[in-house]
């Protein structure tokens, strides 16, 4: 059983298993095709990934353009992070605004970030290990990417500045009104 709870931006969940816990430790269904497609929408999750990264490391904005797109449902096993989705189909009421959650290995919270969506995150804690799995398998040719520190989305990344540690690949990413390969709010990328 998942506890699904809505965002400022249709489309985009955090999930809250059902924890059991005892003086010997907890258990919980971390993922269930059954109960997903019931409480979000019905997906088939292809690859599944992990990283682990220390305190002040960002990761992103990224996104896989066109038929190459992808959802990703995730989560952290230890440590804490600040996830972040930002909504770049163009056209779409919510264009440019994002949603950020906190995940961690004690909330066992997960972020459901829909195709449409560019996607980060930051590590809080001294280190993070980041889970999450994709629908659509990752094709390098497809690779987009809008800039982490874009002022016009305003994004508070829980860090100090000077602390931030980013990829030299993630330094150079244009901002949202620059970037390439967005998406279009009136096409239906799961259709594709």
């Amino acid at each position: 059983m998942i506890n699904v709870i809505e965002t400022l931006i249709p489309g985009v969940f955090i999930l809250e298993p059902k924890v059991i816990g005892d003086a010997r430790g907890y258990f919980m269904e971390s993922w269930s095709q059954r109960d997903f497609d019931a409480a979000v929408r019905p997906i088939r999750f292809v690859q599944d990934n992990e990283s682990k990264s220390r305190y002040g490391v960002l990761r992103g904005l990224h996104f896989q353009k066109g038929k190459y797109a992808q959802s990703k449902l995730v989560r952290v096993v230890s440590g804490r992070v600040l996830d972040i989705a930002v909504d770049i189909r163009v056209g779409s009421p919510t264009f440019g605004q994002y949603v950020s959650c906190e995940l961690s290995g004690e909330n066992h919270r997960q972020f459901f970030v829909p195709r449409g969506f560019a996607h980060g995150f930051s590590v809080l804690s001294e280190e993070a290990v980041f889970q999450y799995r994709c629908d659509n398998f990752y094709e390098p040719s497809a690779e987009g990417a809008i800039a982490w520190d874009d002022p016009a989305l305003g994004i508070d990344w829980g860090l100090p500045k000077a602390d931030i540690l980013l990829s030299e690949k993630d330094k150079h990413h244009l901002p949202l009104n620059e970037a390439e390969g967005l998406y279009d709010y009136n096409i239906d990328y799961y259709a594709l």
